[in-house]
């Protein structure tokens, strides 16, 4: 009797550890489903701020690039100024890949309060910089925890969304990197003018800010949820549901009874971790049209944006003698531009589509870049002018840089998603941002506008290739969900 019931004993135990490891789920027709709410607010106000502090960072080393240089700062060069930039971006490349993986493999909330601590600590220790040297080691270590919040945050947003709205509360989330730079430069603006507060201490109080800000933040992320998305991936059914029914919950005290879940429940095979043959199979090969999509956006909009916004205040200060005092002044106008071109046109990404309006920010942004050129090398703009020309070049700008995040984040399978977006993001800061800042550190250090034009067009010409793949070969995603945009490797 033995040798014949053996095969059958084995077969039915094969049987169930292959039940065990699939399963069927409506999480994410339940989330979106469900309509926008308060809960929403505060979970998007938990997450979002990852961007402001972003801002704040960027807006205080531009601001505080002219004090730097003087003895009341810490005596840096022109090319060290831009130099310690480059160690923030370079930095933020090594955070995005490895928290990114981390994202993936050990979850959205915990990585996201990783990333946040390393953020805060290090930003209080640039502020007890003593020279060159510990000033870029700080910043990079900034950069670190900043690189792994895109990774995490772009995939807790994006999973917790209603598809509908994900388009443009994507883009505004994103946007709050404006609110952090506007922010950053009324901070220097009072702390480099007060006549209270000696040149020496302000930069230092500066950064402290940001420490501050980042520890509050921490506090509000306590309460965000794990992702019920990446809980059903690890067949955690349970907790993802618990999650799912406690939102609902608090959504159905404001709106009433929520509808059913529609269509067929998503069948998944349940795997702890992904390979990396399946990881970089789906990157190179299966998906590698939206790869070279993704890498294309994200160079464009980080070579345009790192070279231009980190360089600002050397540029005006060299060539139109702006004073330390009101450098925030000239920051101020086109960060509030930045903060306001996501949420007016954020809701068109979600209406009239991803692709024209993709297409349409990178494009517009590139055509306006090369309108300013010229008469800025001619010496024909005044400090003003140059002002409000890129106050409306970066209220368009801002809104493609957005959307390259929200690109990627929807076009690659839930298992690889931070890591997706870790990789994009760093092979886009590395070949547009790490050496951008350097690049125009030279062409100012040069003196001459002409020079600093050519590098201005080596931007527009990015934008431009950008909006041309996006009409190629982009992804119209407005009003999916992730799931159909693409579908997991764990799916059946």
């Amino acid at each position: 009797m033995s040798p014949t019931s053996s095969p059958q004993t084995a077969s039915q135990t094969a049987s169930q550890t292959a039940a065990a490891q699939t399963i069927e789920t409506h999480v994410p027709a339940r989330l979106d489903r469900l309509p926008w709410s308060r809960w929403h607010v505060r979970i998007i106000t938990a997450l979002g701020a990852s961007w402001l502090l972003d801002g704040l960072q960027v807006t205080l080393a531009g601001s505080l690039a002219g004090i730097l240089e003087n003895k009341h700062g810490l005596g840096l060069t022109v090319p060290q100024v831009t130099a310690s930039a480059s160690t923030y971006l370079a930095g933020a490349v090594i955070g995005a890949i490895l928290f990114g993986w981390l994202t993936d493999r050990l979850g959205r909330k915990r990585l996201f309060l990783i990333t946040l601590a390393t953020y805060s600590l290090a930003t209080l220790a640039s502020a007890l910089s003593w020279n060159f040297f510990s000033f870029a080691i700080f910043r990079a270590i900034t950069g670190l925890g900043i690189g792994g919040e895109y990774a995490a945050i772009n995939s807790a947003v994006d999973e917790l969304i209603p598809g509908r709205v994900r388009g443009r509360v994507d883009l505004v989330v994103n946007a709050t990197f404006w609110g952090g730079a506007a922010i950053g430069s009324l901070a220097s603006l009072f702390l480099l003018g007060s006549p209270s507060i000696p040149p020496n201490v302000g930069w230092r109080v500066a950064f402290s800010v940001g420490a501050v800000l980042g520890l509050g933040v921490l506090m509000l992320r306590l309460g965000v949820p794990e992702s019920p998305r990446w809980l059903m991936l690890r067949g955690r059914t349970d907790d993802a549901d618990r999650i799912v029914k406690g939102i609902e919950e608090k959504v159905e005290q404001h709106h009433g009874q929520l509808p059913p879940p529609e269509g067929k429940k998503l069948r998944l095979h349940v795997r702890h971790k992904t390979p990396w043959a399946a990881v970089f199979r789906n990157i190179l090969k299966d998906n590698r049209q939206r790869s070279f999509l993704a890498l294309t956006l994200m160079v464009a909009q980080s070579f345009f944006f790192n070279s231009v916004f980190f360089t600002y205040g050397l540029v005006v200060k060299r060539f139109y003698g702006v004073t330390d005092q009101k450098m925030p002044l000239h920051l101020l106008p086109f960060a509030v531009g930045c903060l306001f071109g996501p949420i007016l046109l954020g809701r068109l990404f979600d209406t009239v589509g991803r692709k024209p309006m993709i297409a349409a920010t990178y494009g517009i942004s590139g055509l306006l870049l090369i309108a300013t050129v010229v008469p800025f090398a001619l010496g024909h703009l005044s400090v003003r002018t140059l002002d409000i020309r890129f106050t409306v070049i970066f209220f368009v700008a801002s809104s493609a840089a957005s959307a390259a995040y929200l690109t990627v984040s929807e076009i690659f399978p839930l298992e690889i998603r931070a890591f997706a977006i870790a990789i994009f993001y760093a092979l886009g800061t590395l070949a547009g941002g790490v050496g951008a800042p350097i690049f125009f550190g030279e062409l100012i250090a040069s003196g001459i506008r002409w020079h600093i034009g050519i590098g201005y067009l080596v931007g527009a010409a990015l934008m431009l290739l950008g909006a041309i793949c996006e009409l190629t070969i982009g992804v119209e995603a407005a009003g999916q969900s992730l799931e159909s945009i693409s579908k997991p490797l764990q799916s059946e």
